[in-house]
């Protein structure tokens, strides 16, 4: 009688002959590990097993249990019965046939070279015959409208597969690249090629032959071709049949065609399980991802620019020995997946169960993954390499086109070197519009390149404010006619800009009412280099001034901004000349457009006293000195406190004390004490800047002894009306003062003002303050300086000072 089995099992008769084909499949069945041995060396394994004895079943031809055997020896075990039970004989072909012929057995062989791919110790050998076949014959191959077409491929067909086992589809705008006209030549002369390599795939990976030889194969068909070319067209033909096989999935159900042709490949058993699947299709996608990321980088190495880079760069160089590894690997995937598929549609999802498949592709995966963080590592040193060789080509472009014998038409190719070279974008914004505008409002015109980083302080901005608005108001006037571009110095290593920093800039920008370069990013490593190095910019703003035709008039008018505003238009250094030669020291010019009381104070032929410092006992003693003075010589006094350059919360203090107890007038603005030290700063670099710092200009010394006297403590200046007659330190002032009983009976022959600096003079002469002077690094900073009171040359010394005021006067240089 025959016994029941479980469904599907075959019923085999005992004592089966040793010569009878069928012992060799008893045998396989009944012992896993000859089955691990068939499946692993089917040769050596079917000679053992039909040396066997007691082999009596016979193979199972249900081609699920097949499937099954040959996927996973240990899922047959239900099926096969007890050794000694009685089972009917059926008459099959023999075992080692049907394992030869049928599609389980050629799978089971493809399996069998996967463990000597991935173990595979040394590729140096399996190159040297890669290398074989590498036979260029010069011809150029633009492989990248090819590429576009397979990316676009290849990343709907994943996207598909994502939707089907994840229940979401990534919607990707893709390049619509491959409909041009000029795409249609290139593929003409290419079809060829890449359906011979798609018949090479698809036959291979049905016949089961070693995925080697396959890859081999594929070379030798692309001998003639470059190494991104090989794998543009592989690329290609793997395409063309994935494509095909996910393009019947989409459309199956909607086309009666599609629907016909997806039954005969299993599409709808397959889509029916995708749970199985789902390793499967994941191992896929990841490994597919990871072949276009290899293809990309290849195809980028080809596409670097030899007029920036060679092949004897070490990052290159590198690169192009790695390059066939990749390339072999990378078409070595295509055979791995085109095997898969093929494994899928001809077998069913019964295949897919088998996580070994899923194994091989994600080993595969992390090779090439490996493999491709080397090259885009060796590829971002490539980039960085170009880029400074570019940086370097535009800082002398730059070079070459603000050299003085250089004459250009208009200032366009300047300002477009320094902002934005393009025409894809508006690179300025309208301070007074809120509108971008491209870089021709600029054509023709006076422009003045305020550059800065992003602290800017904000009276700063707000005199240079004041500045431009007064000039605007007189639109006719020659003085107008210029326009303000601000250029925004930020640092390059932080892209993108942090959030910090965007907003910072916007609300900066914000606030100017000229024109702004809309994007930081706009101004390149090599302008800003440029504008470092050439104009001597550090931290403090600078005014470039650019005449209509682009050339330099000014290195920087920042200096006669400060001083004489828009009055100083065209803002060139001969116009900064004019100026000085039409000065004198007198009170106006240190107080000029800060303080109207004083101008009336100056009109009226007042005696005024301006002072300064942080002591406040101090400042005390003098404005009472001063008070008692000129009560008993019994002259219109006045007096201003002007504060100091630096410690602003300690003036802040000295002035609330003088409004408390009444001594004298304070600015109370920050930002007029801000202004006066700052115009004064900038009469000192305007000299210097001009080469005209020498001894022998006398306004040049009392600016100097000024700056001096604020860095040592208090100081005074003395004036009636416009006329300067003293500018003394506090250690002179204040007891010059006190001895107006022995030089007041010169007052009646010589006059008040001349009395008082005749005794502070000799005064001064015996105790020669001293004198210092520092300069930060971000000024220019003169070969060497006289002392203002000895007119010695003065010692240079390296000074580290900390005031310990965050709240210190902005912009201040000493």
């Amino acid at each position: 009688m025959a016994q029941k089995t479980s469904p599907g099992a075959l019923q085999a008769p005992m004592n089966a002959p040793l010569n009878n084909p069928a012992a060799a499949a008893q045998a396989l069945l009944h012992n896993p590990g000859a089955a691990h041995a068939f499946l692993n060396n089917p040769g050596a394994a079917t000679q053992a097993l039909l040396t066997t004895a007691g082999a009596t079943q016979p193979l199972l031809s249900n081609p699920g249990v097949g499937q099954q055997i040959t996927s996973h020896p240990g899922a047959i075990q239900p099926h096969i019965s007890t050794p000694g039970t009685n089972q009917p004989f059926i008459s099959k072909p023999s075992a080692a046939q049907a394992l030869m012929k049928s599609p389980s057995a050629s799978h089971a062989l493809i399996r069998s070279d996967r463990g000597s791919m991935l173990s595979m110790s040394d590729d140096n050998v399996m190159m040297k015959q890669i290398m074989t076949t590498h036979a260029p014959d010069g011809r150029e191959v633009d492989v990248r409208p090819l590429l576009y077409l397979v990316e676009d491929i290849l990343n709907r067909a994943t996207q598909h597969v994502d939707f089907l086992v994840k229940g979401t589809l990534a919607q990707i705008e893709l390049e619509e690249k491959a409909q041009q006209a000029n795409y249609i030549a290139m593929l003409e002369a290419l079809t060829y090629i890449i359906d011979r390599i798609a018949c090479e795939l698809s036959y291979k990976a049905m016949g089961g032959s070693d995925a080697h030889a396959t890859t081999t194969a594929i070379f030798n068909l692309l001998s003639s071709y470059a190494w991104d070319a090989k794998l543009v067209l592989s690329l290609s033909a793997f395409a063309l049949n994935y494509g095909e096989f996910w393009l019947l999935a989409q459309i199956y159900s909607t086309n009666q065609l599609a629907k016909s042709m997806a039954i005969l490949k299993q599409l709808p058993s397959i889509l029916e399980h995708t749970a199985p699947l789902k390793p499967r299709f994941d191992a896929l996608n990841n490994l597919i991802r990871t072949m276009m990321d290899v293809t990309r980088c290849v195809v980028e190495f080809k596409e670097l620019p030899s007029m920036y880079i060679s092949q004897e760069v070490p990052a290159l160089a590198t690169a192009m020995t790695h390059i066939p590894t990749a390339v072999y690997w990378t078409i070595r995937s295509m055979v791995a997946c085109a095997t898969q598929i093929s494994s899928l549609t001809s077998m069913g999802h019964e295949f897919a169960i088998s996580t070994s498949e899923s194994w091989e592709l994600s080993s595969l995966a992390h090779k090439l993954k490996n493999i491709y963080e080397h090259l885009k590592q060796q590829l971002s040193l490539c980039y960085k390499y170009i880029d400074e060789r570019k940086d370097v080509e535009t800082y002398q472009m730059l070079l070459n086109l603000f050299d003085p014998s250089v004459m250009h038409i208009d200032n366009m190719r300047i300002l477009k070197a320094l902002i934005y070279a393009r025409d894809d974008k508006l690179p300025l914004l309208d301070g007074s519009t809120k509108r971008h505008v491209s870089l021709d409002v600029l054509r023709r015109k006076n422009v003045l390149l305020l550059i800065s980083s992003l602290d800017f302080s904000s009276d700063e901005l707000a005199i240079l404010e004041q500045i431009y608005n007064e000039s605007r108001v007189h639109a006719t006037r020659l003085e107008s006619q210029y326009e303000v571009v601000w250029i925004p110095v930020v640092d390059h290593s932080v892209v993108p800009l942090t959030g910090e920093i965007q907003t910072k800039f916007e609300n900066l920008r914000s606030t100017m009412p000229w024109y702004s370069v809309q994007d930081p990013k706009f101004i390149e490593k090599p302008v800003i280099r440029f504008i470092k190095e050439v104009w001597h910019f550090r931290n403090k703003p600078i005014l470039v001034v650019l005449d209509a035709q682009g050339k330099v008039v000014c290195p920087n008018a920042i200096h006669m901004m400060w001083i004489w505003g828009s009055n100083a238009f065209p803002f060139t250094s001969l116009r900064e000349e004019a100026l000085w030669r039409e000065e004198t020291w007198r009170l106006e010019l240190l107080v000029d457009g800060i303080d109207p009381i004083i101008l009336n104070w100056i009109k009226e032929d007042k005696y005024i006293f301006l002072f300064g410092g942080d002591d406040v006992e101090w400042v005390r003693k003098f404005a009472t000195a001063a008070r008692s003075v000129a009560t008993a010589a019994r002259i219109p006094l006045e007096m201003v406190y002007v504060g100091k350059s630096s410690k602003r919360e300690q003036v802040r203090k000295v002035t609330a004390i003088i409004n408390a107890e009444k001594l004298s007038y304070a600015w109370q603005d920050q930002a007029m004490v801000w202004f006066f030290w700052t115009r004064l700063e900038s009469m000192l670099f305007s000299k210097i800047q001009l080469g005209r710092a020498d001894d022998h200009d006398p306004m040049m010394q009392q600016i100097k002894k000024l700056l001096s006297y604020d860095r040592e403590g208090g100081w005074a200046v003395f004036s009636r009306g416009s006329n300067t007659m003293v500018n003394g330190h506090s250690s002179t002032v204040l007891p010059a003062l006190g001895g107006y009983d022995e030089w007041k009976v010169k007052v009646p022959e010589i006059g008040f003002e001349s009395a008082f600096k005749e005794y502070h003079d000799r005064l001064h002469d015996v105790a020669h303050p001293c004198c210092r002077f520092e300069f930060p690094t971000t000024t220019r900073i003169p070969e060497n300086m006289r002392c203002p009171e000895c007119r010695r040359f003065m010692e240079k010394y390296t000074t580290f000072l900390c005031c310990h005021d965050e709240q210190g006067i902005p912009g201040s240089l000493f």
